[in-house]
């Protein structure tokens, strides 16, 4: 069985300013019919507590649609937020899009 991934790929600072923004995207993602979410942070610089929130948000959007999040290309500062929250458990983190996509199958 195999899914088509939507992928979100944010830019720069995810903080307040963006993360409206970015829980929107989400929303229209899932409302498209998504069942398969990867959120690329390959050109994401730094998280803030706006962005996390932001993130937790969306997963639970995405979980009460019935859908599937999935996280990419953390850089250290976004990993040490995670695991200092201890969301990385929560979190299904992948390291890039090959991987997520050789774990669907």
């Amino acid at each position: 069985m195999s899914f088509v991934v939507e992928v979100i790929k944010p830019k720069g600072i995810l903080d307040e300013t963006k993360a409206t923004e970015f829980r929107q995207k989400i929303s229209e993602t899932i409302k498209s019919g998504a069942k398969v979410i990867l959120v690329d942070f390959s050109d994401v610089t730094f998280m803030d507590s706006s962005g996390l929130g932001a993130l937790v948000f969306s997963l639970k959007t995405v979980r009460a649609a019935g859908a599937q999040l999935f996280l990419c290309s953390i850089n250290e500062q976004i990993k040490m937020l995670f695991e200092l929250t201890s969301l990385d458990s929560i979190f299904n983190i992948v390291t890039d899009r090959a991987e997520l996509e050789r774990s669907l199958q």
